[in-house]
């Protein structure tokens, strides 16, 4: 007996039909474990999960850590950190040499590690130095931005408690979407990297990384609040970089510094603006003799400083008092 294959072969098409007007419309979509949205009464253990974000600037895979929660309750609407890899890292890597699963599992927060591919950077680079990645709705930015979403719509996070963090080419794609999206960002955390508005190809990232700042960056009326690390040794990315990052809220308020020496002997020097009702708006952490690191990090991942001050735990200082003065809409 012979079978038709005319049946199947039109609900094949139907369904990539829907997929492709889906997809052209602009639709987002996720593969990950079940949303959080309904809890049982079983306590919930933390989790380091796995997913790929299907966007229409492309496909990116992320690992996502989840605190536990209490049995027999839901939990109250949690914080999330988008933490940005550098250059040929990954997020098991980045997440081990900066150890912000350990705080957020102590803070109670969600941290999310998207991937670049190499097929988008060859280094796995974000790309925050090409126009098309720097704009509202285009690019990476968009991307990243939607992905963060889908996780705050997900898994039970306040979206007036969305923080961004990144280390080098992270770092600046981390300033990148606090400037396009700060109704989604309530602060940004910039390690090592370029503030935004410095570069728009590839010759001039390389000459503001190489020699720093050739002139200012452009000034937003309300800069995100952002907390800079930057180590003063740094031979990647120009210590002045960090400098121009900081030098946008001086005249936003006061500036206060204080310096000190971790346990290991290493000095640092910690710079604070605050607004007129003492409010911290900047920080900027200069890591005297460090180089190209994630300060304070372990030895376990690459691009880590262990001698350092800890950039995890003064970001997630920082971050926790931030926050949106109302709920962010998409």
């Amino acid at each position: 007996m012979t079978l038709n294959p005319i049946p199947f072969l039109k609900r094949l098409l139907v369904k990539l039909k829907g997929l492709l007007r889906r997809l052209g419309a602009g639709a987002t979509a996720t593969t990950s474990p079940t949303s959080e949205a309904g809890f049982g009464s079983a306590a919930i253990e933390a989790r380091f999960i796995g997913g790929r974000f299907l966007h229409r600037f492309g496909t990116r895979d992320y690992k996502l850590y989840l605190p536990s929660s209490e049995a027999g309750q839901r939990p109250a609407l949690r914080p999330l950190l988008l933490m940005l890899h550098g250059c040929t890292q990954t997020p098991d890597d980045f997440a081990t040499g900066t150890r912000m699963n350990d705080a957020a599992r102590a803070g109670g927060f969600l941290v999310l590690y998207p991937a670049q591919s190499a097929f988008a950077n060859l280094h796995r680079c974000w790309n925050w130095f090409k126009h098309n990645h720097q704009q509202r709705d285009r690019g990476e930015a968009a991307l990243l931005a939607d992905l963060t979403w889908e996780v705050v719509q997900a898994h039970g996070v306040d979206p007036a408690r969305v923080w961004v963090a990144g280390l080098s080419a992270g770092g600046a794609m981390a300033a990148v979407l606090g400037e396009t999206y700060p109704e989604r960002f309530a602060a940004v955390g910039l390690h090592s990297g370029v503030p935004t508005g410095l570069a728009s190809d590839l010759f001039s990232a390389m000459a503001v990384m190489k020699s720093g700042p050739s002139g200012m960056a452009p000034r937003s009326a309300a800069p995100p609040p952002t907390i800079v690390f930057h180590g003063d040794h740094d031979q990647v990315v120009h210590p002045a970089n960090a400098d121009e990052a900081m030098r946008r809220f001086d005249a936003l308020g006061v500036r206060d510094t204080h310096h000190g020496q971790t346990d290991q002997g290493v000095a640092y020097t910690l710079h604070r603006v605050r607004d007129r009702q003492g409010h911290v708006l900047a920080e900027q952490w200069t890591v005297q003799g460090a180089g190209h690191a994630w300060s304070g990090g372990s030895a376990a991942g690459t691009y880590t400083s262990p001698s350092g001050p800890d950039a995890t735990a003064a970001m997630v200082a920082f971050f926790h008092t931030q926050r949106q003065p109302a709920a962010a809409s998409r």
